[in-house]
């Protein structure tokens, strides 16, 4: 079955974690093509505008840190999950926070997973070849 490629939205400041993150999607069976911001306000700026002029260019998914300058990654995801044309799109959580209310906060405000990144290289590949598993192999995603 040819897929298109599934459209990620990396949205983190942090320049080795964007190294390692897109060095393991890279080596994903299926296809992707990532659009990487480095702050919450130019990532709700480009999805907001994705949905107001070319909705075929919105994300399939997200991937987005909490601690982010500008607007932090709480404030990307409440945007997000109350806009009618933004609230569908999967947004994992993928922070080193492992703070109780940060993963409650999360939750609350209708994130579809939240991961701790792992501080070891081998781990973090392992996880992000989790998340590649599940979000790309085992259950479908909509089309936008």
């Amino acid at each position: 079955m040819n897929r298109r490629p599934i459209k990620i939205l990396l949205v983190e400041d942090n320049e080795g974690d964007i190294l390692l993150t897109t060095e393991a999607l890279e080596e994903c069976k299926v296809g992707n093509e990532l659009k990487v911001l480095r702050n919450g306000n130019d990532a709700l700026n480009f999805l907001v505008t994705c949905s107001q002029t070319n909705k075929n260019e919105l994300p399939d998914l997200i991937l987005l840190d909490i601690n982010l300058p500008k607007k932090n990654g709480h404030e990307v995801l409440q945007s997000a999950k109350n806009h009618p044309d933004l609230k569908h799109i999967p947004i994992i959580i993928l922070t080193t926070s492992s703070s109780e209310l940060d993963v409650l906060k999360a939750y609350q405000e209708h994130c579809n997973c939240y991961i701790i990144k792992p501080l070891e290289v081998s781990e973090f590949l392992n996880v992000t070849s989790k998340i590649e598993e599940f979000w790309f192999n085992v259950i479908r995603l909509p089309n936008n």
